[in-house]
């Protein structure tokens, strides 16, 4: 006789446990905007956490340095040289110091913030970029080619940007028909996923602007769905039932017919952002409203969507930022950050993997998503595409070395001749970094091995 004994699934991720930071290490006194619309409202990278604030008469965001936690001054200097509220940014992923910016105004701005953040209030940007005849309120970056920019607009058109030339190269404005809930980029940027409020999510052919599949009424019902490209092209949609109940479903645009998985979770009333980690497959779920943050494993395995667990808290988060990979503490086994704002803070909660040792663990590090873009803007609209280019993180911490600076593009304009050869200046300065860094290094084990 045998008895049915309930194995359970065996993940290294299981015990992933969330624990905000200690409140001197916060951001406090931020009055942050009290837009009703649905994007993150943050955006963070290994140098700077960006907050889109209450702006009386225009519309504004701060962009603080990590280090610059506990209470943040009334005067402190913003960026806010839009005419209207700002409804989305994002930090560029090859250059730290550069931000675009979407706006009621219906123009997107890049800004280039100076190290060590700002001490005068920034209204001019380095690029404006005008072509939307609505408020712009999604902006994403390409992942692997230098300069190109998407933007989708309250227009129910999408835009993709030479931002070095200032140029709208491609206008996608036939295909959407309503309102664009979410448009994102594969990771190679080969592809983009949008999800509209006719209740159809597309994959579209960036350069192209045509739509290479489809699938309407991914659910049922009609508050927004969100979607997002996961491992092996597979698509993860968040929506609502007929019965407003909120779910995660997953498909393959292999056969879109029916889904992988759908799965109910309750009746909350937020839309669920979803943020992907294709480095772990763990999938974050936090919702506008929600005072918690849910996360799930993506496998090939049925059901495909394993929950593990949920970082709960009593204040509910009005957005939510989200740290690359590359500005992680890998010696405390961090595999994800998120920056919670509040009402008038924001917060950073830190993902953990418990682990005894202090070692270096390989198997919750693969080689990730690294600054640098490995194609050209000119290049990528003419045809070519990019793979990105992996970086080990077994050297820690590399992110935060100055000669890491040096290697990110610095002119975001390179117009100049002046700038090849400041680059040539730059790479002298690196050198002799690189060997600052390894007398270090030297100087350490030689104090080590005396102890």
């Amino acid at each position: 006789m045998t008895f049915g004994v309930k194995v359970v699934r065996s993940s290294k991720f299981r015990h992933v446990f969330g624990q905000a930071v200690k409140a001197d290490q916060c951001y406090d006194d931020i009055r942050i905007s009290q837009m009703t619309w649905d994007s993150n409202f943050c955006s963070v990278n290994p140098k700077f956490v960006a907050m889109i604030v209450d702006a009386s008469g225009g519309g504004a965001f701060m962009v603080l340095p990590l280090s610059k936690t506990g209470r943040i001054d009334m005067s402190y200097p913003t960026v806010c040289g839009h005419t209207g509220p700002v409804l989305d940014i994002d930090f560029c992923p090859h250059n730290d110091n550069i931000i675009a910016s979407g706006s009621e105004d219906c123009s997107v701005m890049i800004w280039e913030i100076p190290d060590g953040g700002l001490t005068t209030p920034l209204t001019n940007p380095v690029v404006k970029l005008d072509g939307h005849s609505k408020r712009v309120g999604i902006l994403s970056w390409h992942p692997t080619a230098h300069n190109v920019l998407m933007s989708a607009g309250c227009d129910n058109v999408v835009i993709l940007w030479n931002v070095a030339r200032g140029e709208a190269v491609v206008r996608i404005d036939s295909v959407h028909p309503d309102l664009i809930y979410s448009a994102c980029w594969n990771q190679d940027g080969s592809q983009i996923l949008t999800s509209c409020k006719d209740k159809t999510m597309r994959v579209l052919d960036p350069r192209k602007g045509t739509v290479i599949i489809e699938k309407e009424k991914p659910h049922e019902g009609s508050r927004p769905v969100r979607a997002v490209f996961v491992a092996d092209g597979k698509i993860l949609t968040t929506g609502f039932s007929r019965m407003s109940e909120r779910q995660v479903a997953l498909w393959d645009p292999k056969n879109f017919g029916e889904p992988l998985t759908l799965q109910e979770l309750d009746t909350s009333s937020g839309v669920l952002l979803p943020f992907f980690d294709p480095d772990t497959g763990v999938v974050y779920l936090c919702g506008k409203g929600d005072s918690s943050i849910r996360y799930f494993e993506v496998t090939d395995e049925a059901p495909y969507v394993h929950y593990l667990s949920m970082y709960g808290s009593k204040e509910s988060q009005k957005g939510m930022g989200y740290m690359p990979k590359r500005g992680l503490e890998v010696n405390k086994c961090e595999i994800a950050r998120f920056y919670k704002l509040h009402e008038r803070k924001c917060e950073p909660i830190v993902m953990t993997v418990p682990r005894k040792s202090d070692l270096f663990q390989e198997d919750l590090y693969p080689d990730t998503v690294g600054p640098e873009p490995s194609v050209e803007a000119d290049e990528w609209f003419q045809g070519k595409e990019g793979q990105p280019i992996m970086i080990s993180l077994k050297d820690g911490f590399v992110a935060t070395t100055k000669a890491k600076e040096f290697k990110v593009h610095k002119t975001l304009l390179k117009t100049t001749a002046a700038s090849a050869g400041n680059q040539q200046d730059n790479s002298g300065e690196v050198q002799s970094l690189r060997k600052e860094v390894k007398d270090l290094k030297a100087a350490i084990e030689e104090l080590t091995n005396q102890v």
